[in-house]
């Protein structure tokens, strides 16, 4: 018979069922070495929900400024009752070290809300009823950041790293103190072996603009960083989504590996092909947040069919049973009649299994399979130390945050040739405006034009390339928060001092050409004044856009609050209109106007103590640069108060980033 089955699929006269099966895996994977680099050398993991009943807010999840958009107040919503549906309904289940659980089911299914349950981290929703064990302990987010590790659906990296150093610069956050360069170096290869990724060990990560590693690698670099500190219990959303079906089969035979070497992993698919289906060790299928089936992936056709649903010959039974328990929403009259078979199969189910102790369906003895039976693993490498409470400390976490930025940020050089190219075109641009004049001194406005457009141009561009990079790696930053991987300050600080090196080389090659060929006040003394003042302007805009970054959630939100309070600050500058003739509120926004303070410095620097010579008719006067000053109200404060106001500014706008960092959730826009 199993001769016949064999010649039926094209295979060798002779051939076994068993050696179909070896001979399909090998068709159908790449990765022939079964191995496993290191395993989970604690002690087995045990994942129990209890009677779950979760209950979603729908209208907690639209965010207060899509509210804005739709011309309602932020606070108004629709009533508790109509706005909240049960997302899970009558959960149980237990599942133990060694296994693979899949979740699959249609759209809506609950899928999500589960994983949010089980990992802690449920966005408007609450548990109704029931609990989340984790090794015979209630949940708890401290619980679950110690034990589980959570892949999300999007890959969240940095682009210009390579994968040896991604994960490299994660070693040494996530891994305890007590591990020496050595272990972490090890742990590294470890994991890179383990994922395969020998192969594009030092090929960047890439992303959907910088060319790197391909879908599945990155997404199996994202596995790695979970990986890296050798948790017991692994949980991915979507670990296949976006990727061909050859690439997500190797990538949920790692996972059916990684379960073999004593860990518990848990992972969430919409609609598995066979092949993937044949890998679990259980499947959990839901619709409307009601289970259908939970038990075996081998005995899920036996299931259906004894009760009256048999699988179609070669049919994907994923495909199929899922087609079966969804929910049809083309017609009234659909969407009645499959909810009600949905419900149906759902009371069926729990009453089958409501006298188990793991409420996992069970075939009879005698309907097992012979050759079922899981194939053993041999680990060539336990070497997992016990996970000690020590963690790295926010200097070595800072350390680690600001090499791994400025790595970033060095190597993205179209970025940094761009920003380097436009500050060298604005800079030449200015300084031939005004080139040519000889030993001829430029007349009074023109050298106050070009002193207010030195420092009132450049913060302009920074302004939104700062804010597009904060939002590009917004995500990254809340996810690692969420898991715990360093801290608010650590981060703040190496954030901070990360972009200095390139805002010094975008100063310098701003701010030198323009003096010189714009022939301003000559002297070391003056063009040092000069330059840092730029400098302090400059670092003042940039912190102001990395607060309205982190206070608001979205980009165009964030742009649209930077550019109001630089305009603000531009038209209160001094320049537009003299300080004196504004009324109250615009003289009270010049006092913390930046552009103001940069404005009345750098006049200061170029005309006190000298004289100005000036045509009145065919007369020419000499005029003091101090008294031009006073009439324009830009001679009220010495030079040293000004480098110490807009020292103060900038150290207002880095006291609102820390603590927007600190209290508000740096949430990616598509989770608010």
């Amino acid at each position: 018979m199993a001769g016949k089955v064999a010649e039926e699929r094209g295979l060798p006269k002779g051939t076994t069922a068993q050696d179909a099966s070896g001979l399909q895996d090998r068709l159908f994977s790449s990765e022939t070495d079964n191995s496993l680099y290191f395993t989970y050398s604690g002690q087995p993991n045990t994942l129990e929900v209890r009677d779950l009943n979760y209950q979603v807010d729908l209208a907690s999840q639209v965010p207060w400024f899509e509210h804005l958009a739709q011309f309602k107040m932020p606070w108004t919503s629709p009533s508790h009752r109509n706005s909240c549906e049960l997302g899970i309904q009558n959960l149980s289940f237990k599942v133990r070290s060694g296994q693979m659980l899949a979740i699959i089911g249609s759209s809506g299914c609950g899928r999500a809300s589960l994983l949010d349950v089980i990992t802690s981290r449920g966005h408007g929703g609450k548990i109704k009823s029931g609990q989340i064990w984790i090794n015979g302990q209630p949940s708890s987010p401290q619980l679950v950041r110690k034990c589980v590790a959570h892949v999300r659906q999007h890959d969240q990296l940095l682009p210009n790293l390579t994968v040896r150093e991604t994960l490299a610069f994660i070693a040494q956050m996530r891994l305890p103190r007590t591990f020496s360069q050595a272990q972490r170096d090890k742990r590294v290869e470890d994991v890179i072996a383990e994922l395969r990724l020998r192969q594009c060990a030092d090929t960047r990560v890439g992303n959907t603009y910088v060319r790197g590693v391909s879908g599945g690698e990155r997404r199996r670099v994202s596995i790695g960083v979970q990986l890296l500190w050798n948790p017991g219990i692994l949980i991915l959303d979507e670990p296949t989504s976006g990727l061909d079906s050859f690439t997500a089969h190797n990538l949920v035979k790692t996972l059916s590996r990684l379960a073999k070497g004593n860990r518990l992993v848990l992972i969430s698919l919409h609609q598995p092909r066979s092949d993937i289906f044949r890998l679990f060790d259980l499947v959990l299928l839901m619709t409307s947040g009601t289970p259908i089936y939970l038990g075996a992936a081998q005995h899920m056709v036996q299931y259906f069919t004894a009760i009256g649903y048999p699988c179609p010959r070669y049919s994907n039974p994923a495909d199929f049973y899922v087609d079966l328990t969804s929910i049809d929403r083309r017609s009234r009259e659909r969407e009645v009649a499959t909810r009600e078979k949905a419900q149906s199969l759902a009371a069926l189910f729990l009453e089958k299994v409501r006298d188990l102790d793991d409420f996992l369906w069970k075939a009879e003895t005698k309907d097992l399979d012979e050759d079922t039976c899981v194939e053993s693993l041999t680990p060539l490498d336990t070497n997992c130390l016990p996970s000690p409470t020590k963690m790295p400390g926010a200097v070595q976490q800072f350390t680690t945050l600001i090499r791994r930025q400025i790595s970033n940020d060095f190597r993205d050089l179209p970025t940094l040739l761009i920003h380097g190219a436009e500050a060298c075109l604005m800079s030449l641009t200015i300084g031939f405006l005004y080139f040519g004049h000889g030993s001829i001194q430029l007349s009074f406005m023109d050298t106050a034009a070009l002193l207010f457009m030195i420092g009132a141009l450049i913060p302009f561009n920074v302004i939104l390339d700062v804010i597009s990079k904060c939002y590009s790696e917004r995500a990254m930053l809340y996810y690692e928060l969420e898991d715990g991987l360093y801290t608010t300050s650590p981060y703040f600080f190496a954030k901070i001092l990360g972009e200095l090196p390139e805002h010094c080389a975008y100063i310098i090659i701003y701010g030198m050409p323009t003096y010189w060929l714009a022939n301003l006040r000559p002297g070391l003394q003056p063009f040092l004044l000069h330059f840092l003042l730029v400098w302090l302007v400059v670092f003042c805009c940039r912190i102001m856009a990395l607060a309205t970054a982190a206070l608001l959630p979205t980009f165009h939100m964030a742009s649209f609050l930077s550019n109001a309070l630089y305009n603000s600050c531009y038209l209160t500058g001094g320049f537009m209109i003299n300080l004196s003739s504004l009324w109250t509120v615009p003289a009270w926004i010049s006092k913390v106007s930046f552009l103001r303070w940069c404005f009345e410095g750098l006049m200061k620097i170029q005309f006190s103590g000298r004289n100005f010579k000036t045509l009145l008719g065919n007369f020419t006067i000499a005029v003091s640069g101090d008294k031009i000053l006073s009439a324009m109200e830009l001679n009220s404060y010495p030079l040293y108060a000004i480098y110490l106001i807009v020292i103060g500014l900038s150290g207002g706008f880095m006291v609102l980033y820390y603590v927007s960092l600190r209290f508000i959730k740096q949430k990616p826009s598509q989770d608010w």
